[in-house]
């Protein structure tokens, strides 16, 4: 999800006198929280659930790239070349 400027913008400062009520507010609203000092983007606070889920989205769509570069270099194998590699019937 998009990080909501008018909502999800805590100052460092914020964030030291008050950690607990930043984190909860990622983990409600489900977006990263993006920090700030001097009036520049530091850090993103984002609950581990939507950590996690970015990573295994972000590792498969790499899969997804890696297997597309492998077929514009003709690099392919059949199904039943593939099954016999991996010893499934």
């Amino acid at each position: 999800m998009t990080t909501r400027m008018s909502e999800d913008v805590f100052t460092v400062t914020d964030f030291k006198l008050d950690p607990g009520r930043v984190v909860k507010h990622a983990a409600r609203v489900g977006r990263p929280v993006l920090l700030t000092s001097r009036g520049r983007g530091v850090a993103v606070v984002q609950s581990i659930q939507d950590y996690e889920s970015g990573e295994d989205e972000r590792a498969f769509m790499r899969a997804v790239v890696e297997g597309l570069a492998d077929l514009e270099s003709g690099y392919e194998v059949s199904l039943a070349d593939a099954k016999a590699r991996l010893g499934v019937s």
